[in-house]
């Protein structure tokens, strides 16, 4: 085995022996499940825009038990392979040996945080997006200054000087900031929100945190789906982050109090269902009892809230819809659904979104050449990593295209900023919609201009 060369300030050496802790290293059992066959080569999406064994799943198992076994350090020559995974889970989807590589990954990454030592430049980085993108209300008073820098058309000044080159992380972050409205500095949704007609369930809500402030017309729309379809919907004012990005990143102790925190504040609401309308969100929400399963007095209560989490396509799909279906469109209308990674690979939900959709009269769906591969956006991978990130967003947003779909239609923040930023740089104008504001506007009897 080789690993690739250092391209660190720091030199790989055989003498740095500093690897794994005791703390929940990846399982010496999970990683003999691997019989290195490389099925999961093709799928990789890292592997396939860098083209290095050790940047695919086999490669960083091959990596993971030479750690273990101090065969190798944890250094920046065996770090980078780690950071250039996604975690986008479809080699989970498509291993024959049934390899667990998403809970490899997650103690790997965990790990990393703990006992590799980064750059001053990548832990500022770091310190600044786990500092805010995880606390909406600290993220909100940040808006402010972005705000003006949109309004006054500050962004095509800096664009235009080349400044952000300086970065690309920078100009990476700098070019998937949607459009800030006002909205995305108000939280106006009541504790409780009564079913239309027959009350069927009482469900809770999870806002998110990029969702409810870039994203509000999409919570808007996804309350009055649940409440048009016999709903009680309850929205704890004390919710904040479900922990996906800390968790996704190894950010343990910071994963695990979001994680509690989200507990407690739908305790006691006898809530029949917690329902979560973004992909990345709903699979950690899922995971909850992984993530605490060492907490003695959060243990048994991350395994109850996980068993009520669903996304809502998902719950939907299930319960069946009551209210009354119109079309969105005067003409027959194309749709292109998008599958983001943890919604299909990470929950398994790939049906259910379809067979909703197909629901509304005049729709028709079509299906993009490899829709199982990663967009790119990964969380914060397009900002981490942006080089990756920019070649599989280009070919993400080209199979999306090439269906000829009139619309297409996202489950995901992430996947919907890092689209949209693509569909810009390629001059189209077609519109990246939620699933959960087309079904509202089918209930309501909106009509779309496409």
């Amino acid at each position: 085995m080789q690993v690739s060369e250092n391209t660190g300030n720091k030199p790989a050496s055989l003498s740095d022996l500093t690897g794994f802790d005791g703390s929940r290293p990846p399982e010496p059992k999970l990683i003999d499940t691997c019989v290195h066959c490389g099925f999961c080569l093709a799928n990789c999406p890292s592997y396939r825009v860098i083209g290095k064994e050790m940047d695919s799943p086999r490669g960083r198992i091959y990596l993971m038990d030479a750690i273990n076994e101090g065969e190798i350090p944890l250094n920046t020559a065996t770090a980078q392979h780690f950071d250039s995974c996604l975690g986008c889970l479809a080699c989970v989807t498509t291993c024959p040996s049934g390899v667990q590589y998403d809970k490899l990954i997650s103690a790997t990454r965990h790990q990393i945080e703990r006992n590799y030592p980064r750059s001053l430049w990548d832990r500022l980085l770091r310190k600044l997006i786990f500092s805010l993108f995880p606390y909406p209300q600290r993220l909100r008073v940040f808006l402010a200054p972005l705000w003006v820098y949109q309004k006054l058309g500050l962004s095509k000044l800096v664009r235009a000087t080349g400044l952000l080159r300086i970065s690309p992380r920078l100009a990476a972050m700098e070019s998937i900031l949607p459009e800030i409205s006002l909205k995305s500095f108000q939280d106006h949704f009541p504790d409780v929100i009564p079913a239309q007609g027959k009350k069927r369930y009482r469900v809770g809500m999870i806002l998110g945190c990029v969702q409810r402030l870039f994203f509000s017309p999409v919570n808007e729309a996804t309350v009055r789906v649940l409440t048009a379809n016999g709903c009680e919907v309850v929205i704890p004012k004390s919710q904040g982050c479900c922990a996906a990005l800390p968790e996704h990143q190894g950010q343990t102790e910071q994963a695990k109090v979001l994680a509690r925190q989200m507990i407690d504040s739908f305790a006691d609401t006898g809530v029949d269902a917690v329902i979560i309308n973004a992909a990345g969100c709903g699979h950690t929400l899922k995971e909850y009892g992984h993530i605490l399963e060492d907490d003695p007095k959060y243990g048994e209560k991350a395994k109850e809230f996980a068993a009520k989490v669903k996304d809502v396509q998902e719950f939907l799909a299930s319960v069946g819809l009551t209210a009354k279906l119109s079309p969105i469109s005067d003409q027959p209308l194309t749709l292109v659904y998008q599958d983001a990674c943890h919604l299909l690979h990470g929950q398994k939900i790939s049906v259910q979104p379809r067979q909703i959709l197909r629901q509304i009269p005049g729709v028709k769906l079509r299906e993009p050449v490899d829709a199982a591969l990663c967009c790119g956006s990964a969380g914060v991978y397009n900002m981490l990593q942006p080089e990756v990130a920019e070649e599989l967003g280009q070919q993400k947003v080209q199979n999306l295209l090439n269906t000829g779909a009139d619309l297409i239609a996202s489950a995901n923040p992430g996947c919907s900023l890092q689209i949209s930023k693509h569909l810009r740089s390629q001059g189209k104008k077609i519109s990246i919609i939620h699933p959960m504001e087309l079904l509202d506007y089918s209930i309501r009897g909106v009509k779309l201009e496409v």
